[in-house]
C-alpha cells in the first residue's frame, strides 16, 4: 500500500512540476485552457497543467524584418529595385496569436505589397529626393493595417533603389550639366564684380592725375621683383597724341591739282645762285 501511495505522489509531484515555467521579462505566453484563451501571462514563473492547457510564447523585442527587393515601376514608367527595411514589435500577443496565423510572415507580405504600391505612384525623382516622406507614407500604411493583429510598426526605410545603367548615365549627364551650369553663372558673376571694382577704380584714378603715377610706379616695382630680365615700360598715350594730330591733319589735306582750267600751272620759281 505504501508504495501505491509513493508512486501516485511521485506520479502527482512530476505533474505538478511539470506544469511550471519560466518567461523572460521580454516574453509573454498567451494561455490556452481546454482550447479556450485565458489571455497572456508572464514574465517570470508561470504554472500551465499539462494535458488540459497549453501556451505559445511571444517575443515583445522589436524586429527588423528585411523586404526582399521589389520590382517596381514608377509614374513616370522608370524600372527600379527598391528593398527595404521594417522594424516592428508585438503590442497585443493576445491578437498576435488569435488575430492572424504567423503575424511576421503576414506583415512581411503586406510590406512588399505596400511597398510596390506606393513607389509604383511617385516619381522617381521625389522618390531620390523626398525619402524621408516616402518612408513616414509606409510607416502609417502598414502600421495601420497591423494594428488589428496586434503589431506596433515602429520604421520602415527604404535601403537601396537600384537603377538601369541607361538611367545611371542620364542623371550623371544631367548633374554634369547642372554644375557646368553654376561654374558658369559664378564665373558670370565674379566678372561683372570685377568689372564694377575696376569701374569704381578707374573713376578715382581719373578723378586723382597722381595715382596713375603712383599705379605706374607699382606696376614697374612688381615686374621688377620677379627677377625678369626684360623690363617693359609703358608709355602713356597722351604723349603721342600731338603727333597723331598732325599725320591726321596731313592725311585728310587735300593736294594741289596739275592742272586748272587745262592748263599747267606755272612751276615754282627756282632760287638763284648766290653770285649769279
Amino acid at each position: 500500500m505504501d508504495v501505491v501511495i509513493t508512486a501516485v505522489l511521485g506520479v502527482l509531484a512530476l505533474y505538478l512540476f511539470g506544469g511550471l515555467k519560466v518567461l523572460r521579462e521580454y516574453e509573454r505566453a498567451v494561455y490556452f485552457f481546454l482550447g479556450r484563451s485565458w489571455g497572456a501571462k508572464g514574465p517570470g514563473l508561470i504554472y500551465v497543467p499539462p494535458l488540459f492547457a497549453k501556451t505559445q510564447q511571444v517575443s515583445l523585442r522589436v524586429v527588423a524584418l528585411d523586404i526582399p527587393p521589389q520590382d517596381v515601376i514608377t509614374r513616370d514608367n522608370i524600372s527600379i529595385k527598391v528593398n527595404a527595411v521594417l522594424y516592428m514589435r508585438v503590442k497585443e500577443p493576445v491578437k498576435a496569436v488569435i488575430g492572424v496565423e504567423n503575424y511576421l510572415y503576414a506583415t512581411s507580405q503586406l510590406a512588399q505589397t505596400t511597398l510596390r504600391s506606393v513607389l509604383g505612384e511617385t516619381e522617381m525623382d521625389e522618390l531620390l529626393m523626398n525619402r524621408e516622406k516616402i518612408n513616414a507614407i509606409l510607416k502609417n500604411i502598414i502600421d495601420k493595417r497591423t494594428e488589428e493583429w496586434g503589431v506596433e510598426v515602429s520604421a520602415v526605410e527604404v535601403k537601396d533603389v537600384d537603377l538601369p545603367p541607361e538611367m545611371k548615365r542620364a542623371m550623371a549627364r544631367q548633374a554634369e550639366a547642372e554644375r557646368e551650369r553654376r561654374a558658369k553663372i559664378i564665373n558670370a558673376e565674379g566678372e561683372l564684380q570685377a568689372s564694377e571694382k575696376l569701374a569704381q577704380a578707374a573713376h578715382i584714378i581719373g578723378s586723382e592725375p597722381a595715382a596713375i603715377q603712383l599705379r605706374y610706379l607699382q606696376t614697374v616695382t612688381e615686374i621688377a621683383s620677379e627677377n625678369n630680365s626684360t623690363t617693359i615700360f609703358p608709355l602713356p598715350l597722351d604723349l603721342f597724341r600731338g603727333f597723331l594730330e598732325s599725320v591726321t591733319k596731313r592725311a585728310a589735306a587735300p593736294a594741289l591739282p596739275e592742272k586748272a582750267s587745262g592748263e599747267a600751272l606755272p612751276a615754282a620759281p627756282r632760287k638763284t645762285e648766290a653770285g649769279a
